[in-house]
C-alpha cells in the first residue's frame, strides 16, 4: 500500500495519540482546554488538505484512492469534526468524566470516516465502518450517568452489529464468486457476474449493511431513539459525518464497484427513496423532543438523498454531495442551539419564548428550520432543486422518476408543518414558562454565525461548491 496516500488519516490518528498523551499529565481541571487542541490540530490538517493535490482515479492495485471524491468528503468530515468538537467544548462541564478520552475517540471516528472516503476494497470498506462502529458505541453511551444514553448505546451496538453482519456476510459472497474485492476489478469481471446470482445477491446485502449507516430504509429505525439518547455532540456527528460515510461508500460501490446494478436496480432504488422519505416525514409530525424530530427529519433527508443516487447519472450524485455541504452547517447550527438552550431537556416545549430570550438563537433556529423545509434562498432550498432536477432530467427515459419527484415534493410539504411548528414555538408560544435572557458564549455565538452564513451563501451562490461536487464525481463511472 502507498503510504502517501494516507498522509491526512495518519495525521489525524497523530493528533488523536498527541491527546491521549496530553491528557494523562494534564489536571483535571484543564482537560477541557484538550478540545481546544484537538479543535487546531484539525484546523491545521484541513488546511494542509488544500496543499495537497487529489491524485489518479482508483486502480487494481490498491485499496483506497486519493481522487476528489476522496479529497472532497475528507474535508467535509474534518469541517464536520470541528464543530462536533466545539460543540463539546461548550458542553464540557457536563462531562465530569473523561472528556479527554471523548476528543480522542472522536479523532479515531474521524479517521474510520476518512478511510471509508478513499476505500476501493471492501476489506477496507469493512475495516473502515467497524472503525467508526467502535467509536460510536462509545461516544453514544459515553454519559454513563444517563440511562437514556446507556440505552441508545445499546440499541445502537445490537443494530449497528447486525448491519455488520449484512455487509460481511454479503462480501464473503462476493469474494467466494468473483474472487476480488477490489471495486476496479469487479467492475472489469462484470460481463462474467452478470447472472450469477450469489454474487448480486451479496451486493444486496452490502446495500442493506449501507442503509443501516444513511439511515435509510429497511435499517432506518434505530435513528430517532438513538439521537434521542445520544449526547448532542454526538447526535450532530452520527447525523452529519456517519451519515455522509455512508453515502460515500454507497456512491462508490454503485457507480465503481457495479455500475450495472445501478441501472437494473433503479427501481429498488426509487422504492427506497420514496419509502424512506415517506417514514421520516410522517414519523416527524407528533414528535415532543426536538432531537427525535430531528432523527425522523435525518430519515426523511436520506430518503432525498436517494434521489441523486436513483437518478444514475453525475447530475444526481453531484447533487447529493450539494446537499451534504447544505446539510452540514444545517445541523451544526442546529445542535449548536440545541446544545446552548436544551442540553439536558430537549422538549420542544423547552423552546417557548426563545425569540424573546435571545433573538440570534431564535433566528438561527429559524434559518435551521426553513433551510431544511426547502425554503428559498437556504441550503436547503438548492439541495433539494438540484436532486429533483437531476431526477426530472431522467424521467424522459424513465416516467417512474416523475412519480418519485411526486413523492419528494409531498414529503417537502409534510415537513413544513412540522419544521414551522417548532418556530411557532419559539415566537408565538403562550405563557411560555421562561423568559429570563440567555447569554451566547463567543465559542457557540461564532461558529453558530458561520453555519448561518454558509446556508445563506450556499443557497444564494451555488456554482462554487456545486463546480467542486461536479469534478468530484468524475471519479464515479455512469
Amino acid at each position: 500500500m502507498n503510504f502517501s496516500l494516507l498522509t491526512l488519516e495518519i495525521a489525524v490518528a497523530g493528533l488523536a495519540l498527541l491527546l491521549l498523551l496530553l491528557d494523562l499529565w494534564t489536571p483535571p481541571a484543564l482537560k477541557p482546554r484538550l478540545g481546544w487542541v484537538a479543535v487546531a490540530g484539525l484546523l491545521v490538517i484541513l488546511g494542509a488538505s488544500f496543499c495537497i493535490a487529489p491524485g489518479g482515479p482508483a486502480t487494481a492495485d490498491s485499496m483506497l484512492a486519493q481522487d476528489g471524491l476522496a479529497v472532497f468528503f475528507q474535508r467535509f468530515f474534518m469541517v464536520s469534526a470541528i464543530f462536533v468538537l466545539l460543540m463539546a467544548n461548550a458542553g464540557a462541564e457536563r462531562m465530569s468524566l473523561g472528556i479527554g478520552e471523548f476528543h480522542v475517540v472522536v479523532l479515531m471516528a474521524l479517521v474510520g470516516m476518512m478511510l471509508a472516503a478513499a476505500a476501493t476494497d471492501f476489506v477496507l470498506v469493512f475495516v473502515s465502518l467497524e472503525l467508526i462502529s467502535i467509536s460510536f458505541y462509545v461516544l453514544v453511551s459515553f454519559q454513563r450517568s444517563r440511562l437514556q444514553s446507556l440505552e441508545a448505546g445499546v440499541k445502537y451496538l445490537i443494530l449497528s452489529a447486525l448491519s455488520a453482519a449484512f455487509l460481511v456476510f454479503g462480501i464473503a459472497l462476493i469474494f467466494g464468486t468473483a474472487n476480488q474485492t477490489n471495486f476496479v476489478r469487479l467492475d472489469e469481471a462484470a460481463a462474467m457476474l452478470d447472472n450469477n446470482k450469489v454474487y448480486w445477491l451479496g451486493v444486496l446485502l452490502v446495500l442493506f449493511g449501507l442503509s443501516f449507516k444513511i439511515s435509510a430504509f429497511p435499517l432506518q429505525v434505530w435513528t430517532p431513539d438513538v439521537y434521542q439518547g445520544a449526547p448532542t455532540p454526538v447526535t450532530a456527528l452520527l447525523a452529519i459525518a456517519s451519515k455522509a460515510a455512508g453515502f460515500v461508500l454507497l456512491l462508490r460501490v454503485l457507480f465503481l464497484a457495479v455500475p450495472a446494478l445501478a441501472v437494473h436496480w433503479d427501481k429498488m432504488l426509487m422504492l427506497a427513496s420514496g419509502i424512506t422519505i415517506l417514514y421520516g416525514n410522517l414519523c416527524a409530525i407528533p414528535q415532543r423532543s426536538l432531537k427525535r424530530l430531528l432523527g425522523y427529519s435525518s430519515i426523511s433527508n436520506a430518503g432525498y438523498l436517494l434521489l441523486g443516487v436513483a437518478a444514475v447519472n453525475a447530475a444526481g450524485s453531484a447533487a447529493v454531495l450539494y446537499y451534504l455541504a447544505g446539510y452540514l452547517f444545517t445541523l451544526a447550527a442546529a445542535f449548536l442551539v440545541i446544545g446552548a438552550v436544551m442540553p439536558d431537556n430537549d422538549d420542544i416545549g423547552v423552546l417557548a419564548g426563545l425569540g424573546r430570550r435571545s433573538p440570534f438563537l431564535a433566528g438561527a433556529l429559524t434559518l435551521v428550520m426553513v433551510s431544511l423545509g426547502g425554503i428559498p434562498p437556504l441550503a436547503g432550498f438548492m439541495g433539494k432543486f438540484l436532486l429533483l432536477r437531476a431526477l426530472v432530467e431522467r424521467g424522459a427515459a424513465d416516467p417512474a422518476c416523475y412519480w418519485l419527484a411526486g413523492v419528494a415534493v409531498i414529503g417537502v410539504v409534510i415537513s413544513l408543518y412540522y419544521y414551522f411548528a417548532v418556530i411557532r414555538v419559539m415566537y408565538w408560544a403562550k405563557d411560555p414558562p421562561d423568559l429570563s435572557p440567555i447569554v451566547v458564549p463567543a465559542q457557540v455565538l461564532i461558529p453558530l454565525a458561520v453555519c448561518m452564513a454558509a446556508m445563506l451563501y450556499l443557497g444564494v451562490f451555488p456554482g462554487r461548491i456545486l463546480a467542486g461536487a461536479t469534478e468530484a464525481v468524475k471519479a464515479l463511472k455512469f
